[in-house]
């Protein structure tokens, strides 16, 4: 990336890099759990020398916003991105999404009534209802010990939420937009059947990496990550 134009900045107040020089249409990237905003700096190898910009951002107590007040909850992070896309909208003519795991899940929630262009998600989250009952059913908490009460922690490092819980049942997902998906088949968080169905019913095209993780970080895995990037973006 040496030859190309970073800065580092914010965009709706948020801790942002943005990647390329300016042009009429970017990529908003949204990094997923334990990542951070210079992630977009590796998709921008392959996004500005065709023509597009790329910003990432920092989700909160992710990156630079590690000790700050904000949790990465969906109440907090889906309005973000919203403000997000709002500014990115007034810069570029065209905003297209490259986004990961909880981060995909989280801009789909932001933007499902936004005018984009690609949706190139990475091992999304699409179904988080399902995700914390297996979570709870695998710690032994019932919904009703959880909502006495409101968090209890889990050996596995996740906090389990009543507050979080009902956020989810409140807000179903609607998606409904053609989207390009990239997913591992030992993906340990989101099954076959549950990827399968969504893609069908949003019209999604779907790309499997045989033995390929929820996180890409093998070599191989990386490749092929990086291979799906390149076509995707010459489509």
């Amino acid at each position: 990336m040496s030859t190309q134009k970073i800065q580092n900045t914010k965009i709706a107040g948020i801790p942002a890099v943005i990647a390329g020089a300016d042009t009429d249409e970017g990529f908003l990237f949204i990094h997923g759990k334990m990542g951070c905003k210079e992630e977009a700096l590796d998709f921008a190898e392959r996004a500005v020398p065709k023509g597009f910009q790329v910003a990432g951002i920092d989700l909160p107590e992710h990156g630079s916003r590690k000790n700050e007040v904000e949790k990465l909850v969906p109440w907090t992070a889906v309005p973000e991105i919203r403000a997000i896309y709002k500014d990115l909208s007034a810069r570029w003519k065209k905003v297209h999404v490259r986004a990961n795991s909880i981060g995909a899940l989280f801009s789909m929630y932001a933007l499902q009534n936004e005018q984009l262009g690609k949706t190139l998600f990475v091992s999304p989250l699409v179904d988080m209802e399902q995700l914390i009952l297996g979570m709870m059913a695998q710690s032994g908490v019932t919904e009703t010990m959880l909502e006495q009460k409101g968090e209890i922690e889990t050996d596995f490092e996740e906090t389990l939420s009543w507050k979080y819980l009902s956020w989810v049942r409140s807000n179903p997902l609607v998606w409904n937009r053609p989207s390009e998906i990239l997913y591992g088949t030992n993906d340990n968080l989101t099954g076959k059947n549950t990827i399968e169905q969504f893609c069908v019913k949003n019209a999604c095209r779907l790309t499997t990496v045989e033995n390929g993780e929820h996180w890409f970080h093998t070599e191989e895995q990386l490749q092929a990550l990086h291979d799906w990037e390149e076509r995707e973006l010459k489509r």
